[in-house]
């Protein structure tokens, strides 16, 4: 039976490192795997990896067996084996071919319309990608406690904690501690925050950076008895007061009470391109889909699908849920901007944005902005500056081409005056002009 089974081993190019050890492949490298076609198959100079797992543990599974059956051969063994790489190797191909399937598309940069979608730092002014915005916030956070350990731990109260009922509690709990001692600095009891406390454990201790913020404030940890108990148990307390102290514990409440989280500010990426056709055509990095992969991808698929229905009779109310629907799938919008010149004027905006924020991106952008303009959305839908309406209810998600305008009448009346045509872009803007590919 030995001989059979090194016989097996020595086919299969197995070696045994030992009793307890795993079984290895013989060969020091691995085979090269030759990139395939389209539609030929990659060749194969020996099982993978998950295969020869597989292959071992079937001969682990036969040596167990105390003695073969009459009539069992090497042959038969050694189909068992090859039977056990079989299953693994389809199953690996199943699996290859899933992942394959989930992916979607994905567009060259170059041919992308905006490299992705960015956020500005409100404490250091850092350009941030969507993935870095958080950690970073973090870090500016911590690195305010050696200027201002009361600012940086409110900070960490309001931006770190994602539930703003919890928050809320904790900083009406610790307000109160606060209180107590302004109306009672004489009593030490005010002047003492039993940690192992119940509502101090349950409300206070899981709200991150509230012991930060109450040491900020002057209370110290220290060890005390406890009646009835035979350790000391930790007490934040208060050891010194004063009158100005008291003042300033109050200020230090009211700035904790305004607190506001700490949120990264998107950056709309102004840019100018030059006059183009192809100006109404937009290639979107996956940031701007508030949908996964795969949802993307069924998206992509069922384009042709939306098209027909578009040409189908719908009642009002079909196509106004359709449209909501729609509008949902998307975080960011790009925007565009022809200008009377025929150069473009571009933005990321949230989808929703107001219509007076667009007009405040487009104002900033220009020389003159304190001129009165138009905008005039695709179809002909003349947008106005005045309405509080989510560019996503105007149905520019996720990107759209709108035209811009001078008023007809102030220009008249500058003419009028001899007056020239303002210029247009600020010279910071055409400084980066580029012509859209």
């Amino acid at each position: 039976m030995k001989k059979l089974f090194d016989g097996i081993k020595k086919d299969m190019k197995f070696k045994t490192a030992g009793p307890g050890k795993k079984l290895t492949d013989d060969t020091s490298t691995k085979p090269d795997v030759v990139q395939s076609g389209s539609g030929a198959r990659p060749n194969r100079h020996g099982p993978s990896e998950g295969s020869q797992r597989a292959g071992a543990a079937a001969l682990a599974r036969i040596e167990q067996i105390p003695r073969p059956k009459v009539g069992t051969s090497q042959d038969a063994i050694r189909n068992q084996v090859k039977r056990e790489l079989e299953a693994a190797s389809l199953a690996e191909k199943d699996k290859a071919e899933s992942e394959e399937r989930s992916k979607v598309p994905v567009i060259a940069p170059a041919c992308l319309s905006v490299s992705g979608v960015y956020f500005t730092c409100p404490l250091t002014g850092a350009t941030l990608a969507k993935s870095e915005r958080e950690v970073h916030i973090k870090e500016a956070i911590l690195m305010r406690f050696e200027e201002d350990p009361v600012e940086a731990s409110v900070m960490m109260i309001h931006t770190f904690n994602k539930d703003r009922d919890k928050v809320k509690t904790a900083i009406d709990i610790m307000s109160k501690y606060i209180e107590n001692i302004c109306k009672n600095p004489t009593e030490e009891k005010y002047r003492k925050i039993k940690l192992s406390n119940k509502v101090y454990q349950e409300k206070v201790r899981s709200v991150e950076g509230s012991r930060e913020f109450l040491e900020a404030l002057g209370f110290t940890s220290i060890m005390l008895p406890v009646e009835g108990k035979e350790e000391d148990e930790e007490f934040l307390v208060l050891l010194e007061y004063s009158t100005d102290a008291l003042e300033l514990m109050q200020e230090r409440r009211d700035r904790l009470q305004r607190g506001e989280p700490v949120r990264a500010q998107l950056d709309r990426q102004p840019q100018v391109f030059r006059s183009s056709p192809n100006a109404q055509r937009f290639e979107l990095p996956p940031e701007f889909y508030n949908m996964t992969s795969e949802e993307l991808k069924k998206e992509q698929l069922q384009r042709s699908e939306l098209v027909e229905k578009s040409a189908m009779l719908r009642t009002k109310a079909m196509r106004e849920k359709e449209e909501q629907r729609e509008r949902r799938k998307y975080n960011y919008t790009l925007l565009r901007i022809r200008l009377p010149d025929g150069s473009l004027l571009q933005g990321t905006f949230y989808a929703w944005d107001r219509l007076p924020v667009l007009f405040a991106f487009i104002r900033e952008s220009l020389v003159d902005g304190w001129q009165p303009f138009e905008l005039i959305a695709p179809g002909g839908q003349k947008l106005q500056e005045s309405e509080e309406v989510a560019l996503a209810e105007c149905n520019l998600v996720p990107a759209a081409l709108l035209t811009f305008a001078w008023d007809a009448a102030v220009q008249a009346d500058i003419a009028a005056a001899g007056g020239k045509s303002p210029a247009l872009l600020k010279p910071s803007l055409l400084e980066t002009i580029r012509t859209l590919s």
